[in-house]
């Protein structure tokens, strides 16, 4: 579907910056009211905050933190090429998503429109939302003052920090670039071939050994020499250019925008109107219950573009840089814990209004509930074994430990998330049409406590699994699983009980439908 917008001026006026700018303001602040239990989410806010700070200080506490040889050492010399795949998975996270996530949905704005430049900021505003950006931060600032030591505090630290809102914004800039071409007349199977173009390009740098070449020509390495510098003319440079930068990528993802929301979105509009054969009846109700949920998900554009995201992204940055077993142990939980973000906390809503049609079926409830858990679970699984399948490649030969780590992660994470989804969706059912690309399955407040709770959880799991892979055998580490599998398959049937009560059933049927 179009969006609506209000008549704007030109994106360099300064008169359609300041309205965009309160219009976000004002966006903002409904979002804020409309939150059912404020208290929650001050707290979880803090709790973001706090996670933060931990990241930031914790690693300063770690063995060797800021030292000239070892860890510290080696994390210092590949801090320039985290930097990158910083901006690689959030360019990636924005073009999947349509240009970013939206601040104001596509029907409220058919009654409340609001310019592109509005749009856009509420599109960077929410950016930081997604659980890969949010781990990817925290993982990027932690390495920072590891490699450092209390050096990094606060010269390397800031432009770090300001490398982070730079790339968001660029992010941006390309999504919007992306969106643009992919609305025109055959813009679809242009961005596709770019896209595929990009992987191939990239494939042959590797293999022929110039991708070291290549990266070692990007400026995230004068950056961090800048900040190494402390306070200096090369630091002061830096800080003014990244600046500089952010100001100029935020006009030009205006410019961007102004031009990808004149045209419709041409694949999600072909999804809408396109017929499909029909298929032979399963002989099993289990069979026809999986098969609706399966098309519900793969035919959604938002669900194919942000499998192909989570499944491909951290897997190609994890082969280009070599990482060991011990961190790709860690792969798993992100990934699992971003799909559930695209549908998983709020997956009822998928139905829509579809959803008051399938009540009308003679099914046990239970059935559709098992059906759906076990859908996400086969989404969930699929995109994280892509992934390290992906990472292994250079990763190396692996201990009889390692690959009992993963395996039994890649089975704890999936279970967990689907638990704590499925929960979720249960208890608080929103009424969202996850049609589009830009969709998100809850609203950015709540958004922002899904995010924080999916990535501590699953950051905790994987790096106790990471731990026992080189520090216990691998029938302890088997039976490691057992504990969290019992748990959260406890909490998988408990919330189950919910879905098979009437009462309960019916107010997250009817709210998914509204």
């Amino acid at each position: 579907m179009g969006r609506t917008y209000a008549v704007s001026a030109s994106p360099w006026s300064l008169a359609e910056i300041r309205r965009a700018v309160a219009d976000t303001g004002h966006l903002l602040r409904f979002r804020s009211g409309t939150v059912r239990r404020p208290a929650v989410i001050r707290t979880i806010w803090m709790v973001v905050v706090a996670l933060t700070a931990a990241a930031v200080l914790g690693p300063l506490l770690a063995p060797g933190a800021g030292a000239d040889e070892g860890l510290a050492l080696n994390t210092l010399i590949i801090l320039p090429t985290f930097m990158i795949g910083f901006l690689g998975l959030t360019v990636a996270a924005a073009v999947a998503s349509g240009g970013g996530r939206e601040l104001l949905s596509g029907e409220d704005a058919v009654a409340f429109p609001v310019s592109p430049t509005t749009d856009h900021l509420g599109a960077l505003l929410m950016a930081p939302l997604n659980i890969g950006w949010i781990l990817q931060a925290w993982f990027l600032l932690g390495a920072t003052t590891f490699a450092h030591g209390l050096d990094a505090l606060p010269w390397l630290l800031t432009i770090v920090v300001l490398w982070l809102v730079l790339a968001t914004a660029l992010g941006q800039v390309i999504a919007w670039s992306v969106e643009s071409v992919r609305r025109r007349r055959h813009g679809v199977a242009i961005v596709r071939t770019a896209g595929v173009a990009v992987a191939v390009l990239l494939a042959w740098l590797q293999l022929s050994g110039h991708l070291n070449d290549v990266l070692d020509q990007v400026p995230t390495l004068e950056l961090v020499v800048a900040g190494l510098q402390g306070f200096s003319v090369a630091w002061v440079v830096a800080v003014t250019s990244l600046l500089a930068l952010t100001a100029v990528a935020l006009v030009l993802g205006g410019v961007a925008c102004h031009s990808a929301a004149r045209r419709q979105t041409r694949d999600a509009l072909k999804v809408e109107t396109q017929h499909f054969a029909a298929q032979p009846t399963p002989r099993t109700l289990w069979g026809m219950l999986v098969r609706i949920d399966r098309a519900s998900v793969w035919r959604a554009v938002p669900m194919r573009r942000g499998m192909l995201v989570l499944a491909v992204g951290p897997g190609l940055i994890a082969f280009a840089g070599g990482l060991t077993w011990e961190n790709v142990i860690i792969l798993p939980g992100l990934v699992a814990s971003g799909g559930a973000l695209l549908y998983g906390v709020n997956a009822f809503a998928l139905d829509g209004r579809g959803g008051l049609w399938r009540e009308t079926l003679p099914v046990d409830p239970q059935r559709v509930w098992t059906a759906r858990s076990w859908v996400m679970a086969e989404w969930l699984l699929a995109a994280s074994v892509i992934t390290v399948v992906l990472a292994a490649l250079r990763a190396g030969v692996p201990t009889a430990s390692e690959v009992a780590a993963v395996l039994c992660l890649l089975l704890v994470v999936t279970v967990q998330v689907v638990s704590t989804s499925m929960r979720w969706s249960v208890t608080r059912p929103f009424a969202v049409n996850l049609r589009s690309a830009r969709a998100t399955p809850a609203p950015p407040t709540v958004m922002v406590g899904y995010s924080a709770k999916l990535a501590l959880s699953t950051t905790l799991t994987a790096m106790v699994f990471s731990t026992a892979s080189w520090a216990a055998p691998w029938h302890v580490v088997v039976l490691l699983a057992v504990p969290f599998l019992a748990w959260s398959a406890f909490r998988w049937w408990r919330a189950g009980l919910v879905w098979t009560d009437a009462s309960s059933r019916a107010a997250v049927v009817t709210t998914v439908a509204a």
